[in-house]
């Protein structure tokens, strides 16, 4: 890998540990919960895959968006 890609995976790499560490730390405060103790496991899949819906639809919007700004 060149300069510019360590640099930029590092970036990466600090956002993601931060960004997980606050959205954590919001959660277990939120539903003073154990994630991994206190919910069963086809509870954790539909948390997920209400997740899964959740980015597909920020995805699918910013492209949208992204692709009329294109157009102008």
């Amino acid at each position: 890998m060149n300069k510019d890609q360590i640099k930029h995976l590092e970036n990466i790499l600090k956002t993601t540990n931060t960004l997980l560490e606050d959205k954590y730390i919001r959660g277990a405060q939120e539903h003073k919960t154990t994630l991994n103790k206190d919910h069963g496991s086809l509870e954790l899949i539909d948390m997920a895959i209400e997740e899964a819906i959740d980015q597909i639809t920020y995805l699918l919007t910013i492209k949208e968006v992204l692709q009329r700004e294109r157009e102008f």
